[in-house]
């Protein structure tokens, strides 16, 4: 698709209507975390100007972080160890156990993108289709997925962005869905 002038101007509007919507970035001094009478906070850059550049995402934190990785605005460390071997896996799992909601897709590629498998396994997960009793419940308690999501990751409250498999469209077979064959 080509874009024509009167898109680029529209897009551009957009975004800068974007950047300046109040995201709700609470200044430093004011964010309960960081003690407002210590001289040094005036040092440290604003969560406001730090964010406002990345990709803008309408909940959580304001960021699609994935996008803002991909187009590289950020470019995360990929682990704290140097030793470590960090193995992007392009790999999805099916999970039909979702009640009446659309399956579950977990991309195992934008988690494995920031994070090294043993961050998940076996602690958090069993590394085994249906060994893990993953409900909803359990999510909201900050079990399972609900270990980021809902804290560092996009909030619980987005739900198609999980349960994204329309039931009536999938043909396959639930469990892992490997991209690598």
């Amino acid at each position: 698709m080509k874009i024509k002038p009167r898109h680029l101007v529209f897009l551009t509007v957009l975004w800068g209507a974007l950047q300046a919507q109040d995201f709700g970035w609470k200044a430093l001094s004011e964010d309960g975390l960081h003690d407002p009478e210590n001289p040094a906070i005036e040092l440290l850059q604003q969560p406001a100007e730090a964010m406002s550049q990345l990709p803008p995402d309408t909940v959580g934190n304001k960021v699609l972080w994935n996008r803002a990785m991909r187009e590289q605005y950020i470019q995360p460390r990929t682990n704290i160890f140097p030793e470590t071997k960090i193995e992007v896996i392009d790999m999805d799992i099916i999970m039909d156990k979702t009640g009446e909601m659309p399956l579950v897709l977990f991309p195992h590629m934008p988690h494995t993108e920031w994070l090294d498998c043993s961050n998940c396994h076996d602690q958090i997960f069993v590394r085994k289709v249906d060994a893990n009793p993953i409900n909803m419940f359990a999510i909201l308690s900050g079990q399972y997925c609900g270990q980021c999501h809902g804290a560092v990751a996009f909030p619980l409250t987005e739900c198609n962005r999980c349960h994204s498999v329309p039931r009536s469209t999938f043909t396959g077979k639930p469990g892992v869905q490997d991209s690598r064959n």
